[in-house]
């Protein structure tokens, strides 16, 4: 019985991380939690123990795009990357690290740039963008650098040929450390303009 009872909970959570991944691959949404809560609700679940991790719903989304999205997802894909090629082209002296869905490739058709930049202060970036004549908007992102602790960093958003942008500037130091990422919880990946190059010259 036990077993039985365990196997439904699998299907459960399997079924959620599914619909969760479809959400987010059709209605634009990035927020993990905020995915699974619609899932939950979709599918009458109350129980917060099924809910499932980050993870599978990443895994699930893969197999979604897999699936559904097929050349036009990889055309986004590559329009994404080449978009972030360019625009870190233009940030060079801040250093520019890509991360994030655009990176791991389970971006969407809704899905920001999201690039990690390096300098001394955030207005140093600013005026750069003003140089090159883009509008742009400051806020404070919430980092998490480790098990226990967040930090606020500067964030500017802008536009680049249709696509939002969002970049986090970090200390310069910044470099030596990668936060958490919020799908497993490790240092998250982040790639400078070489190895994105590679990236949309594979695809």
């Amino acid at each position: 019985m036990p077993k039985r009872h365990s196997q439904r909970t699998e299907d459960l959570r399997r079924a959620l991380a599914q619909e969760a991944a479809r959400i987010m691959a059709e209605h634009g949404i990035d927020d993990f939690l905020q995915a699974k809560r619609k899932a939950a609700d979709r599918l009458g679940v109350n129980d917060v123990a099924v809910l499932p991790k980050n993870v599978e719903i990443e895994a699930a989304l893969r197999a979604h795009q897999r699936l559904f999205g097929g050349d036009a997802h990889d055309h986004t894909l590559k329009e994404q990357r080449s978009i972030a090629l360019d625009t870190m082209h233009l940030l060079d002296e801040f250093q520019p690290r890509l991360v994030g869905s655009v990176l791991t490739g389970t971006a969407t058709n809704y899905s920001d740039i999201n690039l990690h930049l390096f300098a001394d202060s955030s207005e140093s970036v600013a005026i750069r963008l003003m140089e090159i004549g883009v509008p742009h908007q400051f806020y404070e992102r919430r980092v998490k650098m480790d098990a226990e602790r967040s930090v606020n960093y500067p964030a500017l958003r802008f536009d680049a040929n249709g696509r939002t942008v969002d970049a986090t500037v970090f200390p310069i130091d910044g470099i030596r450390q990668s936060p958490y990422s919020p799908v497993d919880g490790r240092p998250m990946k982040r790639a400078d303009a070489r190895e994105v190059a590679e990236l949309v010259e594979a695809s």
